[in-house]
């Protein structure tokens, strides 16, 4: 946990105009700057920021909160990268209570800012050395980019040279370039030679011989005679490359190797300059190349972005499932694309929530996403685009295709196989539609394959599954109280996990929120049942006259002359939490008590703040608001309602 003191320090250092000001347009309006609010569409400037406060405010949508709470609204960021990103700003090492058990990690940490600006320097360079280099523009014509698209993503040109950087830098001996994978020292690569790590292969060759030694005994650049693509992180820094080779030659694209700034395997190229079109489509299109980002983007596809040469990863799924509700796979229709496609599915299995659509689109087999949108257009990419398969369509087509369902044997390889793909999904309504289909397909009931699949059996759970947690990054059309209803309804002994009176006892299971007990001392991540909203005490104290492992059907008798409650537990019914066990649901239910605490923390807020602050002790009462919200939101992440 990131301790409080720190927190506060951050956001008295930070400039939350500054921070703003990067993403929206702001004009000094008296005391504080105005600007076009960036969460719902607006003519007149509603979104006020204040330097005094350092508070955002939208009169128009009631968004508001600190520096810390707008990256998380805007940006899509938890509420740690959060506190990081505004701390590489400053500079400063986001410490946690334990202290840093990594000394590596740290000093890594502590160098970032520099290693920034190393790599910020070579982009600029790169883009100033594509202007001279006539035959690298002459291949970007070819390939159909346009001036302006090059300049949207600062794509450059590395020379031919062995220390074409040192040109940029006053010392081409410093250590943050082999740190941040421009140059590759001897002592850091003693085996390497012209003819592995050159930029292209006839390069190899007619080099090699006489600079063999010149290589062993000196550092040199990377990336050699390549058109440059900067990856950018979230904040817009670029952290890395991809160098494509002119022509012919291999390797065909070089990465940035693994570096404190960049790792492939959760960076996502494209996604900066994305952002925008995310954000306005809440749909995100993943594709293999960087040329098809670009060539998408200049035809009007704004919301593509790519994989940096490897395969899918769970961590990119998990950045686009924060931004998006609907993520889409482009791959070409060869024997490659769809294997790079069946891995997409494999890392997106666990963010396959019943709110968000994950599609899979095969292009023809002449064509990548570069191709096909140069002779199709936007217009057939759109109508491409709206063919896409479901997740759950290709994951059946696939493993059928492994087998024969015309024989027994075949129909058990099938039934053996999928296990693992669907255990995978949430335990939500796809993964129910999931079973009925496999079950149809090898001739078994649902019931039979759920057993033996370990989900149920005659006397209750046969094998258990691992827990399940089905809390997505974005918000859901499950509101949070709505949530509490129905868990608890479904699961009446979590009404006697909260604390209403003196004499409850503290649970013997964590539940992930820790709760203020009588006789126990509180600090400020503990939340208290007073916070909690009139409504949801009482629907907890009336769950609480039934007996503590009551079940389903008690509650129903219990509200049996309530209609409006029982319309409210049935519609529970049909949500992604339906499915839970005790077990599965108890986290579930406080994290949804610590978000409806944080979101009336929250409406109190903005009530002052509407109000100017103009009463006696309203900046009192709003300082600490402000404090107890940052703790909590410290401990239980971002607010979801």
């Amino acid at each position: 946990m990131i301790p409080q003191s720190f927190i506060q320090e951050l956001l008295a250092r930070v400039d939350i105009v500054d921070v703003v000001g990067r993403h929206v347009k702001l004009r000094k309006g008296g005391a504080n700057w105005m600007g076009l609010c960036p969460f719902h569409g607006e003519k007149s400037p509603s979104f006020s920021v204040s330097p005094i406060k350092q508070f955002y405010h939208c009169f128009g949508c009631g968004q508001h909160g600190t520096a810390i709470d707008f990256l998380m609204a805007f940006s899509g960021y938890g509420f740690v990268d959060a506190v990081k990103d505004l701390a590489q700003d400053l500079g400063l090492n986001v410490p946690n209570e334990q202290g840093d058990r990594d000394p590596k990690a740290a000093a890594a940490r502590a160098r970032a800012p520099d290693l920034i600006q190393t790599v910020e320097r070579a982009a600029k360079f790169y883009g100033h050395r594509l202007r001279d280099a006539q035959h690298a523009i002459e291949y970007l014509k070819r390939r159909g980019l346009s001036g302006q698209t090059a300049a949207r993503f600062r794509i450059g040109y590395a020379p031919p040279g062995w220390q074409a950087l040192e040109a940029a830098f006053e010392n081409y001996g410093d250590s943050s370039l082999v740190e941040s994978g421009l140059v590759i020292a001897p002592e850091a690569a003693p085996d390497a030679s012209p003819r592995a790590l050159s930029a292209s292969a006839s390069e190899a060759v007619s080099e090699a011989a006489p600079d063999t030694k010149f290589v062993r005994r000196r550092r040199y650049d990377r990336f050699r005679d390549r058109i440059m693509f900067p990856i950018r992180n979230a904040r817009g820094h670029v952290i890395g490359f991809g160098g494509r080779v002119i022509d012919q030659g291999e390797p065909k694209y070089l990465n940035s190797p693994e570096t404190p700034l960049f790792s492939k395997g959760r960076e996502l190229y494209g996604l900066y300059e994305a952002r925008d079109a995310l954000r306005q489509l809440n749909a995100a299109v993943v594709v293999e190349g960087y040329m098809d980002v670009v060539m998408l983007a200049q035809h009007g596809v704004e919301n593509a972005v790519a994989t940096l040469g490897t395969a899918t990863t769970p961590d990119h799924v998990r950045v686009l499932s924060r931004l998006v509700d609907r993520i889409t796979f482009a791959f070409d229709g060869d024997r490659a694309g769809r294997k790079a496609a069946w891995r997409a599915l494999e890392a997106s299995l666990p963010h396959a929530t019943d709110t968000r659509r994950i599609e899979f689109l095969f292009l023809p087999t002449t064509h990548d996403p570069d191709s096909f949108v140069r002779e199709k257009g936007s217009e057939g990419w759109a109508a491409a685009l709206a063919e896409a398969m479901p997740l759950s369509e290709f994951l059946l087509r696939e493993l059928s295709s492994r087998v024969n369902l015309t024989q027994p044997e075949g129909r058990a390889q099938l039934q053996s196989q999928s296990r693992e793909y669907i255990m995978a999904l949430p335990a939500a309504a796809l993964r129910q539609q999931l079973i009925r289909r496999v079950a149809d397909s090898v001739q078994v009931g649902a019931e039979d394959l759920e057993r033996f699949y370990g989900i149920s059996g005659p006397s209750g759970p046969r094998s258990r599954p691992p827990l399940r947690r089905l809390s997505p990054q974005r918000a859901t059309a499950v509101p949070a109280i709505e949530r509490i209803f129905g868990l608890a309804g479904r699961h009446p002994s979590l009404a006697f996990e909260i604390p209403l009176d003196p004499s409850d006892r503290a649970p013997t299971i964590d539940p992930g929120v820790r709760w203020a007990h009588a006789g126990i001392e509180a600090d400020s991540a503990c939340l208290t049942p007073a916070e909690l909203p009139a409504e949801v005490q009482s629907w907890l104290r009336r769950l609480r006259t039934l007996p503590e492992g009551a079940s389903l059907a008690s509650v129903l008798a219990l509200l049996k002359d309530s209609p409006d409650l029982l319309a409210r537990l049935s519609a529970h019914e049909a949500s992604p939490w339906a499915g839970l066990s005790l077990d599965e649901a108890r986290p579930e239910f406080h994290r949804a008590l610590a978000e409806l605490v944080l979101g009336r923390l929250q409406d109190e807020i903005a009530q002052l703040v509407e109000g100017g602050l103009t009463g006696p002790g309203d900046s009192a009462r709003y300082q600490g608001l402000q404090r107890r919200m940052l703790a909590l939101k410290a401990a239980y992440g971002r607010v979801r309602r």
